[in-house]
């Protein structure tokens, strides 16, 4: 390697060096047309091609969307179907407030933030909402209904107010409500989102295992553990006023 060639291959190894020493941000990749996720980021929580069981090398924007959010951690999850049919970890957003604490929301007017399982649709976006960009989770559900649960107008939004909501930031919504829509507009006919108390590690339930709250968090975790071990979004009904894992 003559003179030139060592002085750019120390150049490379300088660059890559600041770059870990900040931030590494290998972006999107276009392959034969589509826009390819490959990216790999330290810090904010960002991760895609996250090695989650099941996922492939590559994931692509547009295909089925699946959400989570988990209250006590303030994240919300977005995992993209990848070429096995499981899903893949695309990114994790911090939430930037919601309210009312760990529980279900009851009636309207208690400020208070769902959890259950809930979807959005293209009728649930809202482009010129208040808090810059929101769309519905469809709250009450079935669920909700059963029990006679009162509230409507729950949204994921912008901003970082909420009166029951989750506010994102402007900035993160932005990304967020992006996706939801470009995978709407791809076919896919609702998203779901599933709302948890925290994530349903059996650590956690044991330290829970005072609440109020238990024994409707039972009804949620078996949803969460199907996930955990399949990379699948449960399909969950609602018999005797009860979530239901469906087979």
């Amino acid at each position: 390697m003559g003179k030139k060639g060592k002085i750019a291959v120390l150049a490379l190894f300088f660059l890559v060096f600041i770059g870990i020493s900040n931030k590494i941000s290998f972006d999107k990749v276009i392959d034969e047309g589509e826009e390819i996720i490959n990216t790999i980021s330290l810090g904010n929580k960002e991760y895609r091609n996250s090695g989650e069981k099941g996922g492939q090398e590559n994931i692509k924007t547009g295909n089925p969307l699946y959400i989570r959010v988990f209250k006590e951690e303030k994240e919300l999850e977005m995992w993209i179907k990848n070429d096995s049919g499981t899903y893949s970890l695309y990114k994790v957003f911090d939430i930037c407030t919601f309210s009312g604490g760990l529980g279900p929301k009851k009636k309207e007017g208690d400020k208070k933030s769902p959890e259950g399982f809930y979807y959005t649709q293209k009728s649930f976006l809202n482009p010129n909402s208040a808090y810059h960009l929101s769309f519905n989770i469809g709250y009450p559900n079935e669920y909700d209904k059963s029990h006679g649960y009162t509230g409507s107008l729950i949204m994921i939004h912008g901003d970082c107010l909420s009166i029951g909501c989750y506010a994102m930031t402007d900035k993160y919504i932005e990304e967020i409500y992006g996706l939801v829509e470009k995978t709407l507009n791809n076919g896919q006919e609702k998203i779901n989102v599933d709302v948890f108390p925290f994530k349903m590690t059996a650590a956690n339930m044991k330290r829970h295992k005072k609440s109020e709250y238990y024994s409707f968090w039972e009804e949620l975790k078996p949803g969460y553990d199907y996930f955990e071990k399949n990379r699948i979004p449960p399909r969950m009904t609602v018999e005797n006023k009860k979530y239901k894992l469906m087979p």
